[in-house]
């Protein structure tokens, strides 16, 4: 269930960071709303995932999914340029992760 969790814990982080730039600077009021709330439950669902996971695996893999996720969302979203280079880049992130995850279960 810990997967699950922090599965939901990178969506969350996700819509916190896309709700960051919504609330232009927290002077937007419902962005800012969502943000805040987008971050508290990003973090829950950390927490709950972290009973059971190790902190360095779990925080590493909510970071490193939630900023590819982040990217992916900008690209689709807000039409912003990923280059053969950044997307090397994030391939390695995503590479990481699954090393992490296949790590975690030995």
């Amino acid at each position: 269930m810990h997967w699950v969790y922090l599965g939901v814990a990178v969506v969350f982080e996700i819509g916190f960071v896309l709700g960051t730039s919504a609330s232009k600077g927290f002077t937007r009021l419902w962005p800012s709303v969502g943000t805040i709330l987008a971050a508290a439950t990003g973090v829950y669902f950390l927490s709950l995932a972290l009973r059971t996971l190790d902190v360095g695996v779990g925080y590493t893999i909510w970071t490193g999914l939630g900023a590819v996720g982040t990217v992916v969302a900008g690209v689709v979203l807000f039409r912003e340029r990923l280059s053969p280079a950044r997307a090397a880049c994030f391939a390695a992130i995503v590479l990481g992760v699954i090393g992490l995850r296949v790590a975690a279960n030995v």
